[in-house]
């Protein structure tokens, strides 16, 4: 995909605007924009007019950069206020051989047998399993002869009014949505292999005020979960208990900041309220703060990585990725608590930018986001508008929502659609049949009056 892509990353620390392309597998970054957030608090919009401001200046930076002016843009959504469930589809397939048609049937009635609550919103349903007649674990249904096609998804859904609100901030500032991709989906793609897709792998993104749990095994993501905690949490905490400003702690954090060096050195900072003395603390202290507050947040992910009963399939282990990793040691401490899972620090991958730190972590959402726009998405993919996407030609096959729904009847069982080729063929023989009719005499009214009377009756 040649054409430029405006990718926005709407996170509770910032906000950043990448313009990008794909040229041979490589992601080319014309133009990045960086705003800090406003208006936005543990993922969720809470002020809709400082939100899009803050929106707009990272876009208007990226555009300036890159020479530019896009007006569409992939966005991101936290996982904040989201809700999974996984469904199951059965379709009969009348001609024996499946093609993107029977696939998105399939995809289809499974979201249709799915349990959506009125105040939600369907962002993406991905299968993970396709099955054919009794063959199991198939990898691509597509071109396969069958009778009998059966999916396994997993649906990913927020509520109406949280991705309601995003889209107003969006378009506030003057841009308008081509897709709403789930946060932690984006950044699992940036820094997942095809190696990584095929042995099972759990990708979290430790964020600034949230953490993303997503897990990729089969064909598709089969698990995720949010945390609204981040690296910010760690920054409230050295300013509380240090009696220091925030933007102190913050820098404190960053300096200073290390899960590995228990230091018996000092350091002096600033203290709330008096600005004419500085306080001589421990480093030890600032040791411990972050310490106990990375083990609160990454033994939380690791219970949640245990409720999903795939830890036993994640044979790529633990992908880290987000801004929070920055801190030393932090994959040395997710090693030790997660001991039977091998444990590594991911950072996008097949970049090209302006700037060199895109390729940080704390990018990879954005990154993410113009891998999926661009087609590297999941191999099959109903986006929110229920269009099915399909990864290797990046295009969107005609959707069948509304003729699976009027051909399926409860119970929720295999369904079989009529061949709209025999009802084209069928109805064109019809009108053949009526334009050879003889025609009528006029003068015999009794004759023309029966052969209508027989075609009715």
């Amino acid at each position: 995909m040649n054409n430029p892509i405006l990718a926005i990353d709407i996170g509770s620390t910032k906000i950043c605007a990448i313009i990008g392309k794909i040229r041979d597998g490589i992601i080319e970054i014309s133009g990045h924009g960086v705003a800090k957030s406003q208006g936005i608090k543990k993922g969720t919009i809470t002020n809709i007019e400082l939100a899009s401001k803050a929106i707009k200046v990272a876009v208007d930076d990226a555009r300036r950069v890159a020479g530019i002016n896009l007006t569409r843009a992939t966005i991101s959504i936290s996982g904040a206020y989201t809700k999974s469930i996984n469904s199951t589809g059965v379709v009969n397939i009348p001609n024996q051989e499946i093609s993107l048609t029977e696939i998105n049937r399939v995809m289809q009635t499974a979201l249709y047998n799915a349990n959506i609550p009125n105040e939600f919103e369907v962002l993406h349903v991905l299968p993970y399993k396709f099955k054919i007649d009794e063959q199991d674990f198939i990898e691509d249904p597509n071109g396969m002869n069958a009778s009998r096609m059966e999916v396994d998804t997993h649906i990913i859904m927020t509520a109406k009014s949280n991705i309601g609100n995003l889209k107003k901030a969006v378009h506030a500032a003057g841009i308008e949505i081509d897709k709403v991709v789930l946060s932690g989906y984006a950044s699992a793609l940036a820094v997942m292999s095809e190696s990584d897709k095929t042995r099972g792998v759990a990708v979290i993104d430790l964020g600034g005020h949230t953490s993303n749990l997503i897990i990729h095994v089969g064909n598709s993501i089969q698990y995720n979960d949010f945390l609204s905690v981040g690296s910010n949490h760690i920054t409230n905490d050295l300013s509380i208990v240090l009696h220091t400003p925030l933007d102190s702690a913050e820098e404190l954090k960053i300096t200073r900041g290390s899960l590995l060096n228990n230091s018996n050195g000092e350091v002096d900072v600033p203290i709330i309220g008096d600005e004419d003395n500085l306080n001589t603390i421990s480093l030890d202290t600032v040791h411990n703060v972050i310490y106990f507050r990375m083990e609160e947040t990454l033994s939380i992910l690791a219970n949640s990585l245990e409720r999903s009963g795939l830890v036993d399939q994640l044979g790529a282990g633990i992908i880290l990725t987000g801004g929070m990793t920055k801190i030393e040691g932090t994959r040395e401490l997710a090693q030790a608590l997660m001991p039977n899972i091998p444990v590594r620090i991911g950072h996008p991958e097949n970049a090209t930018t302006v700037a060199d730190n895109l390729n940080a972590s704390e990018f990879s959402t954005a990154i993410g986001l113009i891998y999926h726009e661009s087609g590297r998405h999941t191999e099959y993919e109903l986006e929110g508008s229920k269009n099915m996407l399909h990864s290797k030609d990046y295009q969107a096959t005609e959707s069948l929502q509304d003729i699976t729904m009027n051909n399926i009847t409860k119970p929720k069982i295999s369904v079989s659609m009529p061949s709209f080729t025999d009802e084209k063929e069928s109805s064109n023989e019809l009108f053949k049949d009526l334009s050879q009719e003889p025609k009528k005499d006029p003068n015999n009214p009794l004759q023309n009056f029966m052969q209508w009377a027989s075609k009715i009756f």
